[in-house]
């Protein structure tokens, strides 16, 4: 019998499990919606208990698929958001906090105090100051959530990225760790001593303790029990991280784009890279093989359109966007602060707006708005040329469906586009880990490509846009 290998995805939108052979190839899936919170402005947030609940059922869901062959399944594994986090009990394991999602913002203010060590702090961590990421967000669960408090004085604490409670919650073992991807997105982890550096958690009040152990990404975390079954759980990593290795070990020439609730841009690299306004992350870390990224990120792509589609009350959106980015018309300018501006800005509250827009019409502006995602990401490029040339751009991600996205994007690049059929891309690269990175993979995934072409139109709506953004971000700072 062949192996089979099961693959959790925890994304922004939803909870899902997907079953794949060892040629890489989906053949049961299972899909569960989460709810997104927002309670206050700049705040975004999940149930935990549901979270735990939604990956529980789709897990049960796709072995139920699976039927007779359940008993083919021969390991697991997970991805998850990186920078949400997560408090809760170490003796019973209930959740104490809500989960913050790396969408969150509340924090930006409080940030303001540690400007002048930015410099230190993304040469330790390979990140820039910000509220997305998980530090300032575990501290205002010490400082406002009674229940996260009393826990920390009885040293019944447990604190840190969604995965370590994700797993903790799912595994016989109950597992107290957190993988290199997850932990890197928290301000507290050095990327150069691939541990927690005290100094940090010291700086932003986040006692070290509380923190569950970092291992590699391919440990022997634990065992899900399913069924009758007890499934070895043997790689936990974030979902950017996974979806790089979708079709295979990544090239290093190549610059993967996944493009979901955000865009990442991603840049494969032996060695540690530092860039000046860019991210460097680890994807990959075990005792003898290590991938670093240099990486770009867009806040506000599918959570632009979900933001745009509930302040006009649009079902579907993204099913109509295919005939509006067909349109001859002449769309709007849209500055997309959505979430705060990622790389290479780092602003974190930016208001949304769209300019030139007139008599603008509905799809006009939703144009607008998948243009201003593009924009975003060769801006990123740019920057990211700075550093590494790049050869190639390979897209993946919901998004990526979009023929009009991807033919913008090779025309305001100047580079060709390739894109797979299958454009869901990290529970198949997480399923690539856990069958230990065969040497075949996809091997019958077709890919489209997209060549530059002259787009005089849209060059100057860059222009244009790239002003107005500079003006706005100006604006910010008085």
């Amino acid at each position: 019998m062949s192996p089979l290998y099961l693959a959790i995805d925890q994304g922004g939108h939803a909870s899902r499990a997907i079953v794949f052979d060892s040629q890489g190839n989906a053949i049961a899936h299972a899909e569960q919606t989460i709810a997104t919170l927002t309670p206050q402005t700049d705040w975004v947030e999940h149930d935990a208990e549901q979270m735990v609940h939604s990956v529980k059922e789709v897990i049960a869901a796709v072995v139920k698929k699976l039927g007779h062959k359940k008993q083919q399944l021969v390991g697991a594994g997970m991805a998850t958001q990186r920078s949400s986090i997560v408090c809760w009990h170490r003796a019973t394991g209930a959740a104490l906090s809500p989960i913050i999602s790396w969408q969150d913002r509340r924090q930006h203010l409080w940030l303001k105090q540690f400007a002048t060590d930015n410099d230190e702090i993304h040469a330790k961590t390979g990140l820039f100051l910000s509220p997305h990421y998980g530090a300032s967000k575990l501290r205002w669960c010490l400082d406002n959530i009674n229940a996260v408090a009393n826990a920390h004085h009885q040293q019944q604490l447990c604190a840190g990225p969604l995965a370590s409670f994700l797993t903790f919650r799912l595994l016989q073992e109950q597992p107290y760790c957190i993988d290199p991807a997850n932990a890197s997105r928290t301000l507290l982890w050095n990327i150069n001593t691939n541990n927690w550096d005290e100094a940090l958690c010291q700086r932003f009040g986040v006692p070290q303790q509380i923190l569950p152990t970092c291992t590699n990404t391919s440990a022997p975390f634990g065992h899900l029990l399913i069924d009758n079954l007890k499934l070895p759980f043997t790689i936990l990593t974030g979902d950017q991280p996974a979806a790089l290795f979708a079709w295979g070990r990544p090239d290093n020439d190549t610059t993967y784009i996944n493009i979901g609730t955000g865009a990442f841009i991603q840049r494969p690299v032996a060695a540690l890279q530092q860039s000046a306004r860019l991210l460097s992350g680890i994807a990959y870390l075990d005792d003898t093989q290590r991938c670093y990224t240099l990486e770009g990120t867009v806040n506000g792509a599918a959570r632009a359109l979900q933001w745009f589609a509930q302040q006009h009350g649009i079902d579907g959106v993204e099913q109509q966007l295919p005939e509006w980015l067909n349109s001859s018309a002449e769309p709007a300018i849209f500055i997309n602060g959505i979430s705060g501006l990622g790389s290479p800005d780092w602003v974190p509250t930016l208001e949304s707006h769209f300019i030139n827009h007139g008599q603008s019409s509905i799809p006009q502006h939703a144009v607008a708005i998948v243009e201003s995602i593009v924009f975003l990401i060769q801006r990123n490029l740019e920057e990211m040329e700075k550093t590494l040339p790049t050869t190639a751009l390979q897209l993946s991600g919901g998004l990526a469906n979009l023929d009009g996205l991807c033919q913008r994007l090779a025309d305001i690049s100047g580079k060709k586009i390739s894109r797979p059929a299958t454009t869901e891309a990290t529970a198949r690269g997480l399923a690539f880990l856990i069958a230990g990175q065969p040497n075949r993979w996809c091997t019958t995934d077709k890919t489209d490509h997209f060549k530059p072409t002259a787009a005089p139109a849209l060059q100057q709506r860059y222009q244009t846009w790239q002003r107005r953004l500079q003006q706005a971000i100006e604006k910010t700072k008085e």
